[in-house]
């Protein structure tokens, strides 16, 4: 099973199915969909096949330090997050790397492919798998040279307060301990700006940022990195091999910032359906619930022999498993807020599989 959401494909191939008939809970993607003026933006850039794209993103890297009011030199964009998690790891080439866990899959990825040690710290149940100040003492006693953290995380969902984020980038601060702060999700928070305001007046201080999730452009990979490191960020961007972005990727980032209505009917959208698909959950004695802050729930199934993804997937729903991640087992599970006729589909089949009704 792959790593990560949205294998629908595979899964198809798999089960003798047909990748069409299935609706996709186990991607986190916004689903309005891109907005039509991003897909008259590629309609009407269609001869920027026929050349190469800017090597330097000039355009997408001001745009970018423009919405964030940083400076332009601050900036690296990639081919998703994913492309920087690897650019930052190979540029920081750390000997020993903290990783919170549960986590997402390709931090551990990036750090074993240069030999880095990893030491885990566990996100408890009985803490809520959120971390707390005692994070803090186990950087001081093991001094990893980073840290990954995901706000919201993924796969639980959930966000860290403000006090404990500001007490962890001062820490590292002090220590010079690397911070890669993970910010994929966070477009979905209206009100939380996120540790960008911060980069610049922090040297050790990474902060990564993706649009594929917000902007419902997968297919196109996009994300950003953004640090107050500007040596740093200049010797990923020599490092990195020419034209890692398409040209309609980079000319579609140039607008994302500006899509006001999109981003706001996407908030609209949120709090409506994250809403609905939280408190129907709760209505199941069968699961434990934890509260969702971006576009995804997590929860727990304690009914025993219940296997909720072969279960769902007759329903022809497709759920993320999360017994792959580093800390959980076959018991949890993460699922994507979809349109408000999806999610009804899924609480109807759920109360199914659970016998109700």
């Amino acid at each position: 099973m792959s790593e990560h959401g949205g294998n629908i494909i595979g899964i198809a191939q798999q089960y003798g199915l047909s990748a069409n008939e299935l609706i996709d809970f186990s991607a986190n993607i916004n689903p309005l969909g891109a907005s039509e003026r991003v897909k008259v933006l590629i309609k009407n850039s269609l001869a920027d096949i026929e050349k190469y794209p800017d090597a330097e993103y000039r355009h997408l890297h001001q745009a970018i330090a423009e919405a964030h009011q940083c400076d332009y030199n601050s900036v690296i964009a990639g081919n998703g997050a994913t492309e920087l998690i690897y650019a930052v790891t190979r540029y920081l080439n750390p000997k020993r790397a903290l990783l919170l866990i549960p986590g997402f899959a390709e931090y551990r990825r990036a750090l074993r492919q240069i030999g880095t040690e990893i030491i885990n710290y566990p996100l408890t149940e009985e803490a809520g798998f959120q971390p707390d100040l005692r994070l803090l003492n186990t950087l001081s006693t093991i001094q990893p040279d980073c840290v990954f953290i995901a706000t919201p995380n993924n796969p639980t969902g959930l966000m860290p307060d403000n006090p404990f984020m500001q007490s962890l980038v001062e820490h590292c601060e002090r220590q010079g301990i690397a911070l890669i702060v993970d910010e994929s999700f966070i477009d979905f928070l209206p009100e939380n700006r996120g540790l960008i305001p911060q980069v610049a007046v922090s040297k050790h201080l990474y902060v990564l940022r993706s649009m594929t999730k917000f902007f419902a452009i997968p297919g196109l990979r996009l994300g950003y990195l953004i640090s107050g490191n500007i040596a740093g960020i200049a010797e990923m961007k020599n490092r990195r091999e020419p034209w890692s972005m398409n040209a309609f990727a980079a000319r579609v980032g140039e607008i994302l910032f500006d899509e006001h209505d999109y981003i706001a009917a996407t908030h609209q959208w949120l709090t409506s359906q994250q809403h609905y698909l939280w408190t129907q959950l709760l209505t199941f004695p069968e699961l434990t619930v934890w509260p969702p802050s971006a576009n995804f729930l997590f929860f727990r199934c304690h009914k025993p022999n219940v296997d909720l993804w072969h279960a769902l997937l007759k329903y022809r729903l497709l759920i993320r498993h999360c017994k792959n991640y580093v800390g959980l087992d076959e018991r949890y599970y993460r699922i994507a807020v979809r349109s408000e006729w999806e999610n009804q589909r899924l609480i109807a089949a759920m109360q199914q599989v659970f016998a109700y009704g």
